[in-house]
């Protein structure tokens, strides 16, 4: 199998699944037009691995703070009984 050959099969899965079609049915279609399923995985994993590499990183998760107000915009303080704060609930 030449480095072209499979060069291609990587850029096919990696357009489709950006447009948002699934790897199973890539896979499938693939198959069933007499492509090997051991060069149509390895295609798979190396699609998924450069598709990885332009993910961008997330680097924190965002923190949802809330508080409840009453009517005249204060807020309000809601007391834990002591077990909940000693156990975390």
């Amino acid at each position: 199998m030449t480095e072209d050959y499979k060069r291609k099969l990587i850029n096919y899965f990696k357009k489709n699944l950006t447009k948002g079609y699934t790897a199973d049915s890539l896979r499938f279609a693939l198959m069933s037009q007499g492509y090997s399923r051991a060069v149509v995985e390895s295609a798979i994993e190396q699609a998924n691995k450069e598709l990885a590499k332009k993910a961008p990183v997330i680097k924190e998760k965002p923190v949802i703070k809330y508080e409840i107000i009453d009517e005249y915009n204060k807020p309000i303080r809601i007391h834990q009984p002591w077990w909940k704060r000693l156990f975390g609930l």
